[in-house]
C-alpha cells in the first residue's frame, strides 16, 4: 500500500512540475530530466544494438565521404564542428549533444550507429535508416566521422563549411557577388535580416 501511494505521490509531482513548468522548447534540460532520458534511451536501445561493431576501416576516403554526408545530412543541426551550435539546435528541445564530448564520445559504435538509423523519439533526431546496404554503409561511416570530430583541423572543418547546401537565397547572393566582381555595373544585394 505504501509502494502504490509513494507511486501516486509522484506521478502527481511529476504532473505538477510539466504543469508549472510547461513543454517550453526555451529552456534547458534540468539534471534529472537529463539523466531520465539518458537511462530511457539506453534501456530502449536493444543489446544487439549496443555490441555492433563498426565494418568501416577508417581512412581519408571514408572520411571524405562521411564529411560530405554530415555536411548535408547532419551539419543543419549538428553544425559543422558537430557542438550542436545552430540556429536550428537553438529551437530544439531537448538540444543537439555536443558530439565531441564524452556523452556521446563514450557511446559504443553500435549505439551511435542505432540512433542513426533509428533516431530518437520525442527530440528533434530523425531516423535516417532505410533498409539498403547502401545507406547501412554510411550510417556507419557516419559512426567513423563522429568519432573523427574530436581531432578535425581548421582545414577540415573550413572544407566542411564550403559543402554545406546552400538556399536559392544564398545562391543568387553569391551569383550576384561573382558578377560584380567580373565588372558587372549592379551592386550586390545587402545580406539583411531573413524573415522565416
Amino acid at each position: 500500500m505504501r509502494v502504490a501511494i509513494l507511486i501516486v505521490v509522484i506521478i502527481g509531482a511529476a504532473g505538477w512540475y510539466l504543469l508549472a513548468r510547461g513543454f517550453s522548447a526555451r529552456s534547458t534540460p534540468n539534471r534529472i530530466e537529463a539523466f531520465i532520458a539518458t537511462r530511457l534511451r539506453h534501456l530502449a536501445m536493444p543489446r544487439r544494438a549496443v555490441e555492433a561493431k563498426n565494418p568501416v576501416t577508417s581512412s581519408p576516403e571514408v572520411l571524405s565521404e562521411a564529411m560530405a554526408h554530415f555536411a548535408d545530412h547532419c551539419a543543419i543541426c549538428h553544425g559543422t564542428d558537430g557542438a550542436g551550435r545552430t540556429k536550428i539546435a537553438d529551437g530544439l528541445y531537448p538540444k543537439p549533444p555536443d558530439m565531441k564530448l564524452p556523452a556521446t564520445q563514450n557511446l559504443s559504435d553500435g549505439e551511435i550507429y542505432y540512433i542513426i538509423r533509428n533516431g530518437v523519439r520525442f527530440t528533434g533526431m530523425p531516423a535516417f535508416g532505410e533498409d539498403s546496404e547502401d545507406e547501412d554503409l554510411d550510417s556507419w561511416k557516419l559512426v567513423t566521422f563522429i568519432r573523427h570530430l574530436v581531432s578535425m583541423t581548421p582545414e577540415e572543418l573550413a572544407k566542411m563549411e564550403e559543402m554545406i547546401p546552400k538556399s536559392p537565397m544564398e545562391m543568387q547572393q553569391d551569383e550576384e557577388i561573382r558578377k560584380f566582381l567580373q565588372g558587372d555595373d549592379t551592386a550586390p544585394s545587402p545580406q539583411g535580416h531573413i524573415h522565416h
